[in-house]
Order: structure tokens, then sequence, then C-alpha cells
């Protein structure tokens, strides 16, 4: 029982962090909470909605998805990076206005994406048109319930976390990133050039928008409000592991997603381990999730406040 909520925390975590690690990213080189951040990760799952219908029969098989998955993958992460860069040219880019006041536009940017999305959609729930897979065979035994799915979940999540780390630690632009990350000004003196590398920053955190915006609504169903339910939950994963820290905000995802996924297991603890009196069990359900994962933020950063990764100020 326990392996099985943790099997589905894992995955669940891995759409997580692809959200956190991309919001934290453009907080940390635009200077700003971007609430459209969710919203982005929904442009992104319905690209790959409409591309996948266009190739869904394309290649054979990889873990359950045919080819033709990856290639809407590919066209959702690319969506959602235009989007999210002709947002912040068109929008963001020409005002003359702070932290604060770009939040706010942030906000009415979400609600402008949700609405077009909407009305192209509709408001009711879809899937992507792919097989429903039984659990894996060799792992019910063990009481884990996950499908062939859920395992490309966790092994792409992983690729792409992989590769982003390549980049911030071994390439001249992750080297650039985190100079401008540190001190922009200095950055701009030593003759960086902070418009390509904001430009960069964008395309980066949005396509791993987009992708966990797909991720998500293979696991569950998308929904012109999917990203915008899983935002508060992904700036809480931000907060606990250290605003504007990109592997604090991996650790924080990954922390927020298994909480989400064990929090029936505190009404379970008399049947689980049989030394606990059921008395200290927590009669709650799946639907509090959130609220827990919000409890232990708030726990974690009144001893800690700046996050468990993040710098002092």
């Amino acid at each position: 029982m326990v392996l099985d909520y943790l099997a589905s925390g894992l995955v669940f975590s891995s759409i997580i962090v692809l959200g956190s690690i991309g919001l934290s990213l453009i907080y940390s080189i635009a200077n700003f909470a971007n609430f459209a951040h969710g919203d982005t990760m929904t442009v992104g799952a319905y690209a790959a909605l409409v591309t996948f219908g266009a190739t869904g029969g394309l290649g054979a098989g990889i873990l359950g998805l045919p080819l033709g998955f990856f290639v809407a993958l590919v066209v959702g992460i690319v969506a959602a990076a235009v989007v999210a860069v002709l947002t912040e040219k068109v929008v963001y880019d020409g005002m003359d206005a702070g932290s604060i006041e770009l939040l706010i536009t942030s906000i009415g940017i979400a609600f402008v994406y949700r609405a077009l999305i909407q009305m192209g959609f509709g408001a009711d729930f879809t899937r992507y048109d792919v097989q429903t897979l039984r659990p894996i065979e060799a792992l019910l035994p063990y009481g884990i319930r996950v499908t062939q799915h859920d395992v490309a979940i966790v092994v792409t999540a992983f690729v792409l976390v992989g590769g982003l780390h390549t980049l911030l630690q071994y390439s001249d632009l992750g080297r650039k990133m985190r100079a401008m990350a540190d001190n922009p000004d200095l950055a701009r003196v030593s003759g960086i050039r902070t418009d390509r590398v904001k430009l960069w920053t964008w395309i980066i955190g949005a396509g791993l928008a987009g992708s966990g915006g797909v991720f998500l609504g293979l696991y569950n169903q998308l929904s012109p409000r999917m990203g915008f339910n899983l935002l508060l939950l992904i700036f809480a994963a931000v907060i606990l592991g250290g605003i504007g820290s990109v592997y604090g905000a991996m650790l924080g995802g990954f922390l927020i997603g298994m909480i989400n996924q064990l929090t029936p297991v505190l009404g379970q603890l008399g049947e689980l381990l049989p030394l606990v009196p059921d008395t200290f069990a927590i009669p709650i359900g799946i639907e509090y999730a959130n609220a827990i994962a919000f409890v232990i933020m708030v726990a974690v950063l009144l001893v800690r406040p700046r996050g468990i990764a993040g710098e002092g100020t």
C-alpha cells in the first residue's frame, strides 16, 4: 500500500518538478513571479492534444505510447515557449514597471490564455487518444499499481531535468544564466548580453512548463483550468525549495509531490503500522492533500524563511 503511494508520488512529483523549475528559472532572471506559468502548462498540453490528433498513429510504441505522442510532446514544449516569448516581448518587455506590477499583469495574462483555450476547446474535460493500460504485472505482487505511461512520465522528466543540469553547469549559456541570476548589473557590465540570456530563460522555463502540462494531461486529463489548479502547488514547491534556486525547486517539487500523494497514509497508520494506536491516525482524504502541503511549507518557512536551498538576503 505504502509502496503504491510512493510510486504515485514519484510520478506526480515529476510533473511538479518540471513546472517548479520553469517558474524558479524565470523568477531568478526576469525577477517577478509569473502567475501565468500554470496556464503556460495548459497551452503546452492543448498544443500536444491537437498535434497528437494528427500524429497519433505514427511509429511503434515506446512505454505504451506511440511515437506520435513524443512528437506531440515536442510540439507542446515549442508552443509553450513561443507563446511565453511572444508575451514577454509584446507585454512584459514594453512595460516600465516593477516586480509587483508585472506580477499583477501576469494574472491578467493567465486569464487571457485560459479564455482563449476555453473558446477553442470548450470547458469540458478531455483526454489524449491513447490506449488505457493495465498496471505493470511484475509490480502488482508488491502492491504497486503503475502503468508504462507512468514510467514514461518519470523517465522523460528525468531526461529533461538532467539536460537542464548539464546546460546550467557545463555550457556557456548556463554560466551566463547563473551569473545573471546572481548579479544582473555585474553580468551586464561584464559584457554578457543579458537580453539574449533573458530570452533563453523564457524559452527554457516555458518549455519545461509545457512538458509538465503534457504529462499532467497524460497522468490525469485535460481542462482549461488544469494548469491553474496546479499553480499553487508549484508556488509552494518553489517557496519551499528556495525562491530563485533551480535545484531548490527540484527538491521542493519532489517533496510537495510526494506529500500530496502520501496524504491518505495519515488515515491508515493503524493498518500500516500495527504498533501505532488507531487514535494517532488522522482521518483525512486526498482532497486535503494541498492543504497538508501548504501547512508543511509554512512550518519549514517559519524555521528557515529562505527555503531549503535558498540563499540568505
